[in-house]
């Protein structure tokens, strides 16, 4: 028998001394650490990998979809413009197309000789309905402000005259007589009624 020597024992006496089997273990377990810290970074760049080429596929879809939206917007820009410039161009056609039977009207009355006045009158007055309903369609609106109160706006002041003057008597600031119609077209003034103005 040997007599301890108090010191402790060394890795060598150790796996000595350890059967066999617990020899192998050790051993394997340290190949399995060694083999899983190398395939670490490779997986680690694997995934890093994968990870790009998924940010280089999303970049390459997002810049054809931004491609394809900026040439959508560039052709609804360009059709906007045509649209535009068509409703410049062609925005008075549908007034001139109620005007031309007026204007074939006047022409045809003109070429009858030897009317009669009353023929005439009729005539004319047949003529003014085409154009009244030429400037319904085209929303013209008359403007015969009579007794209404005065807007600066719409009508324009030529004379002030007493209220009480007239039959009936009309209230200060109030349209006495119009002196020439005046016309709206959408809510906008085209030409002002020329006035005179209760005092």
């Amino acid at each position: 028998m040997s007599e301890p020597t108090g010191k402790p024992a060394t890795d060598e006496q150790t796996s000595a001394q350890a059967p066999e089997g617990q020899q192998q273990g050790a051993q394997t377990q340290n190949e399995t650490e060694q083999a899983v810290q190398q395939e670490a970074p490779q997986d680690e760049i694997s995934v890093l990998k994968a990870a790009l080429e998924n940010a280089h596929h999303e970049v390459e879809k997002s810049k054809e979809v931004y491609l394809r939206l900026a040439a959508d917007m560039e052709n609804l820009r360009r059709r906007t413009q045509e649209d535009v410039a068509k409703a410049h161009k062609y925005a008075i056609e549908s007034f001139a197309e109620s005007l031309v039977p007026v204007r074939d009207s006047l022409e045809m009355a003109l070429a009858v000789e030897n009317q009669t006045p009353e023929a005439l009158k009729d005539g004319v007055a047949a003529t003014l309905r085409q154009l009244e309903a030429a400037f319904e369609r085209g929303k013209v609106v008359v403007l015969n402000p009579v007794g209404e109160k005065f807007n600066p706006n719409q009508h324009q002041a030529v004379a002030m005259v007493p209220g009480d003057s007239v039959e009936p008597a009309v209230a200060p600031n109030h349209v006495v007589a119009v002196l020439q119609k005046g016309y709206l077209i959408n809510d906008r003034v085209l030409r002002p009624a020329l006035v005179s103005v209760a005092q």
